[in-house]
């Protein structure tokens, strides 16, 4: 399983890419994309929309399940990867890449750190 070491990451499974300008960059893991089996749809979040940690910010149906999509940091929602509504299977080919999901502008950029960095995300997929 792939867990790249330059992430945080959520209990939910998602994963924040801090960007430059006090923005994230929010996507799902390996781990979980690989639970999900073949995506089929993502229903992404509305740019502009205010969310807080922990909120739904979307869903992702697969050919097992659907399942909710969680802001692992309080913001707005600045940017969505439109990709994905024509190729929602970038979700499972490339996860941490071109499978992204939304870009959020946070509103305290420092929550990210009560993110799981890489090893502790690696014990909680283990156990």
């Amino acid at each position: 399983m792939n867990i790249p070491e330059d992430l945080r990451y959520s209990s939910d499974h998602e994963w924040v890419r801090v960007e430059e300008g006090g923005r994230a960059r929010v996507g799902i893991t390996d781990f979980a994309q690989d639970a999900l089996g073949d995506v089929v749809f993502v229903e992404l979040p509305e740019v502009g929309a205010a969310l807080e940690a922990g909120a739904v910010l979307g869903e992702v149906e697969s050919t097992k399940s659907v399942s909710d999509l969680f802001a692992p940091a309080a913001g707005s929602v600045v940017e969505t990867n439109s990709e994905l509504d024509d190729a929602p299977e970038k979700l499972n080919e490339d996860p941490y890449g071109d499978g992204w999901i939304c870009v959020i502008e946070l509103a305290d950029a420092a929550s990210v750190d009560a993110l799981m960095d890489a090893a502790a995300y690696r014990e909680l997929t283990e156990s």
